[in-house]
């Protein structure tokens, strides 16, 4: 299975919200549990960031297709674990 591709700013609220919902989430279901996902700080990893097409934090990536921006409830971050689960 790819990697789900995770950029976030350590700073961000919004991100420490969608880090600890995947966190919940995964520890729930052990399907999610086998996805592998790639936490990538774009302030540390600043090359790879401005190679992908977002705007805004946390931002969620899987083969290439950006399935999330922005701020993220658990409904969002539970869609984004599915559609990696059906690819």
């Amino acid at each position: 299975m790819n990697q789900l591709l995770f950029f976030h700013l350590p700073n961000c609220p919004h991100c420490q919200l969608a880090i600890r919902l995947l966190k919940t989430l995964k520890g729930g279901n052990t399907d999610y549990e086998k996805i592998p996902v790639r936490m990538i700080d774009e302030s540390s990893e600043q090359a790879l960031a401005e190679s992908y097409d977002y705007w805004y934090v946390p931002c969620f990536f899987f083969n290439g297709e950006k399935l999330h921006e922005g701020h993220a409830e658990e409904e969002d971050v539970k869609r984004v674990l599915d559609k990696v689960l059906s690819a």
